[in-house]
């Protein structure tokens, strides 16, 4: 039997640090669905043994996520009765200046308030405090073996941090120590070592959060501890000194000026913005929205993409000991098969079946007089790809290279968890 740690050491390295979409959960009706589904397989689907190797192992996981990601994608389009042409109702929030602010939309499209467009003009970014520590020979011994200690004052909590300085440290020992040791703590500050030139080092923390409260003077104190010791190993680190106070955000929403916190904030409980660099006041951001058709084509472009990534998934393992080909035919054909269809809409159809996107002919097609036709061929080839995807996960098995044991006899046997356990456990029966 094959090492199962290899397969989940590979999925979760290739695949674990994805983000799950809404159309990762399911409702108990799909759920006895699919389950059905692979009842109505493992019933008809003949045995057969497959060589234990982790190439076959890592083929059927590619598999299983390319065509979940395409299945996902076609549940994203076919939420409703208009399939791909509903996008032209979608709100998409767009910057004419992404380098300085973006925009995301997330409201329900009904608001009667929400504007068409506004504009901003960011004036200064919110800021984190930073404490900069005396610059220090690298290699000098400006600290006496012992205990040390400080207290780090947030505005909610107190913290303690005790440090030992051994025989033979440094100054740029000590300072990696105290780096660590603030990193560690997990208190929404972080610290590194930065460079002053000529063998020179000091220490830098600074804060996670930015901005300040109407109350607040700092976002963290450091305060060395009441012996002399500390005091003195504080005096030569010189870490309770701010460099930069923390600032608010400033900014002009349609002329009237506005203050945040941090550099990410919503508006009218519709629209997150976030703050990248300042701007001049005679060239404001202006955020709209994208037109309808704009929209349809990037859902298009999203599609084909994922269609591309699976189809070179399957070239990738053409020709190897793991792959029978069939993958490649299948998602092939797929496209092949609106060719001719897909031409007048910008989609070219390459010999090996992925497509390339004429952004702008697709676009033009979709507000052209004949768009209703071009909109029902897209939705036609995202079922279509929608169907083939589906096979792909309820059975990614059904693509690797296998030997025939023997066919089950038709309309006598039973319903065996055979099918589905090589994958979902990666049982691969090894061949002497």
């Amino acid at each position: 039997m094959a090492s199962v740690g290899s397969a989940y050491d590979y999925y979760l390295n290739t695949y674990g640090s994805q983000h799950l979409s809404r159309y990762d959960t399911h409702r108990k009706e799909d759920l006895k669905n699919t389950v059905n589904r692979i009842r109505k397989l493992n019933k008809e689907s003949p045995l057969f043994k497959i060589k234990m190797s982790d190439d076959v192992q890592k083929y059927a996981i590619d598999i299983k996520e390319n065509a979940k990601a395409i299945t996902n994608m076609v549940a994203s389009l076919s939420e409703n009765e208009g399939g791909i042409a509903a996008a032209f109702n979608k709100k998409i929030a767009v910057s004419n200046q992404p380098d300085a602010v973006t925009a995301e939309y997330f409201g329900d499209g009904k608001g009667s308030q929400t504007p068409d467009s506004f504009e901003l003009v960011v004036n200064r970014l919110a800021t984190p405090q930073t404490n900069v520590g005396n610059f220090l020979k690298r290699d000098e011994f400006d600290f006496s073996p012992g205990s040390y200690s400080f207290d780090l004052n947030t505005n909610t909590n107190s913290y303690e941090f005790q440090y030992n300085v051994n025989t033979g440290d440094t100054n740029e020992d000590v300072l990696r120590k105290l780096s660590r040791l603030v990193n560690n703590a997990n208190i929404g500050l972080k610290s590194d070592i930065i460079n002053g030139g000529q063998d020179l080092a000091a220490l830098r923390i600074e804060s996670r959060q930015t901005g300040l409260g109407p109350r607040e003077k700092q976002l963290f104190q450091i305060i060395p501890n009441g012996s002399a010791e500390s005091l003195q190993a504080m005096d030569t680190l010189g870490i309770h000194n701010v460099a930069a106070p923390a600032e608010n955000s400033s900014f002009l929403l349609n002329g009237t000026e506005h203050s945040s916190y941090s550099n990410t904030f919503t508006i009218n409980n519709e629209f997150s913005i976030t703050l990248h660099n300042t701007t001049p006041k005679n060239e404001p951001v202006t955020i709209g929205f994208k037109p309808g058709a704009e929209v349809v084509a990037d859902d298009v472009q999203s599609l084909v993409n994922s269609f591309n990534s699976f189809l070179k998934t399957a070239e990738n393992y053409s020709g190897s000991l793991q792959s029978n080909e069939k993958l490649l035919k299948d998602m092939g054909n797929v496209a092949k098969t609106y060719s001719t269809q897909f031409a007048p809409l910008g989609l070219d159809v390459a010999p090996n079946g992925t497509i390339d996107v004429d952004y702008k002919q697709l676009t033009e097609s979709i507000v052209s007089s004949d768009s209703d036709s071009s909109l029902d061929v897209l939705n036609k080839f995202k079922d279509a790809l929608g169907r083939k995807a589906e096979a792909a996960t309820i059975d990614p098995m059904n693509y690797v290279n296998k030997i025939l044991v023997a066919y089950k006899n038709p309309g006598k046997n039973f319903v065996n968890p055979y099918e589905t356990s090589i994958y979902s456990g990666m049982m691969l029966d090894r061949i002497c």
